[in-house]
């Protein structure tokens, strides 16, 4: 089969718990830079719930080789914003590739895909509005998870405007094939319940897709296609798997994919999960543990902190108390309740994950007293309360 040089297939996101064992050893130094000796583009998904700092983004280009390219998922706060008004989120906007720069300056940044929540509806004006105001030099795709955006008139716009259309494998919408830019972009969500992410496509699902991509790739410049079914490494097998059946794959990439089927048949045989694996390797490393509740952005900047920053800690059998920065943290371990101050914290406790005080304080602690209350919330995380008390 000729080769399909122009097609870039990754996953979404690089950093979940369950890649390790089938994917990822234990104790490797960057993740990133293991990921980018098998693909040679990523998705980033942490951009989607907060803006990189500058030192992510450099990590990011020093952690890959130069041909490795990224797209970014543009923050929700500008796409999810109420009835996207282009005046209060322009600002925001110009901001998010500002803090990309330093990918684009390097080549390293393809495409940023705006991914519209369930509850935008079709508005061809708003959305005309929100197109006309991105910046220029950059490539985007768009999409969108609503029925109602599936029209001619949607497709002319985009094409207007020289955005890709994002095509995509989900139980809502449809997978068809639309190009309206010079790139395509591709996004195989999975099709289980919930969520729709844990599945894992068999051979016969993805064959479908093998002429719809190369017949895609003779009509772009380039064809990004992600695989987002991240839950326990069916992302990364799929994506070798759609390589091989591409006829692309390398040597590296085949003793991967032959890796992770050994990997899964061992762990079949000995009666286990993949989830088992990494509770079992993780309950005796304390950063690992920490990556259950902090994105990879909130645990650098929370290495950042310097010790003699964090003041007054007091610790009883069922009581910890701390200052980091004059912002306090209580955490009740005996009625399991963690309570915090920073701005940060407030937008976090729904999810219930971790701001960089947070995670520095459990860096801070002893390693033995971090993981006890660590291990509680992993396993009994809805028991536990995330208060903001300001």
């Amino acid at each position: 089969m000729k080769m399909l040089d122009n097609i870039f297939l990754g996953t979404s996101g690089w950093l979940y718990k369950d890649w390790i064992g089938p994917f990822y050893n234990l104790k490797e130094k960057s993740f990133l830079r293991y990921y980018s000796k098998f693909f040679k583009t990523v998705e980033i998904d942490s951009t989607f719930y907060s803006f990189p700092s500058e030192k992510v983004v450099v990590s990011w280009i020093k952690n890959t080789p130069i041909e490795f390219i990224f797209t970014a998922k543009m923050p929700k706060e500008i796409t999810h914003a109420k009835n996207l008004d282009v005046k209060k989120i322009s600002e925001k906007i110009n901001s998010f590739v500002e803090r990309l720069s330093p990918l684009i300056s390097s080549n390293k940044l393809s495409c940023i895909l705006i991914q519209f929540p369930p509850t935008f509806k079709l508005n061809i004006k708003g959305l005309e509005e929100f197109l006309s105001i991105l910046p220029y030099n950059i490539k985007y795709a768009v999409e969108f998870r609503d029925l109602s955006w599936i029209k001619n008139e949607t497709f002319n716009l985009l094409e207007k405007y020289n955005v890709a259309y994002t095509i995509v494998d989900e139980p809502l919408l449809p997978s068809d094939v639309i190009v309206t830019s010079d790139i395509a972009y591709i996004r195989w969500h999975g099709r289980g319940e919930k969520p729709w992410y844990n599945y894992r496509y068999n051979t016969e699902e993805l064959n479908v897709w093998i002429p719809k991509i190369q017949e895609v790739s003779k009509s772009v410049k380039v064809v990004y296609g992600y695989f987002n079914n991240h839950f326990h490494g069916y992302a990364v097998e799929n994506c070798l798997q759609m390589l091989e059946m591409l006829g692309i794959i390398n040597d590296e990439q085949k003793k991967l994919k032959k890796k992770i089927e050994d990997y899964k048949i061992r762990i079949e045989k000995e009666k286990t999960t993949l989830k088992t694996f990494f509770e079992y390797e993780s309950f005796n490393d304390l950063e690992l543990l920490l990556t259950n509740f902090i994105n990879e952005n909130r645990m650098i900047r929370a290495k950042e902190i310097k010790n003699d920053e964090i003041k007054n800690v007091r610790i009883t059998n069922d009581l910890l108390e701390a200052e980091i920065r004059k912002y306090k943290i209580v955490i009740d371990m005996k009625n399991k309740i963690i309570t915090h101050n920073c701005a940060d914290w407030q937008k976090l406790i729904n999810e219930k994950k971790f701001c960089k005080h947070i995670g520095k304080l459990f860096l801070y602690l002893k390693t033995k007293h971090s993981l006890s209350i660590l291990k509680d919330l992993y396993n009994n995380v809805d028991s536990w309360k995330f208060i903001y008390n300001n």
